[in-house]
């Protein structure tokens, strides 16, 4: 079994590690001011559990992965991090000032015969009407 890893979170106002299996974020056990130490278990079945010092936090997610990670699927891994890639790569773009691809206008489409064209463009046009004259769909 791959070993957990952990890196500190940026929030000042309190201490928190994320707990990474591999490259994947699974969790995170932290502690605010004036409350106990908190452990929250992901993706999925929101696990979560209270310790008082952090070893114990860290011995009792460590317990928990290990009863839960044999009931998650390898390809539920290689889904996260896809959905992580693309939302960072939407981030990016937006930091960028450009148009996610969804605010693209595309005026491509694709005629009855096969055949990719621009709609805005009366070229293609005569190819559809006839082969919808004549019937010809493939």
């Amino acid at each position: 079994m791959t070993t957990l890893t952990r890196r500190r979170a940026d929030n000042p106002h309190e201490e928190t590690w994320h707990i990474y299996f591999n490259d994947v974020r699974i969790g995170a056990i932290g502690t605010r001011a004036g409350l106990p130490v908190h452990a929250d278990m992901e993706p999925g079945t929101g696990r979560r559990g209270i310790a008082a010092t952090f070893e114990a936090a860290r011995e009792a997610f460590e317990t928990a992965w290990s009863e839960l990670k044999p009931s998650i699927a390898d390809d539920a891994f290689a889904e996260w991090r896809h959905d992580r890639d693309w939302r960072a790569e939407m981030k990016a773009k937006r930091a960028r000032g450009e148009k996610l691809d969804s605010k693209i206008r595309n005026t491509l489409m694709r005629c009855i015969c096969g055949t990719t064209f621009d709609s805005w463009k009366p070229g293609p046009r005569a190819t559809i009407y006839a082969a919808q004259a004549g019937k010809v769909y493939r």
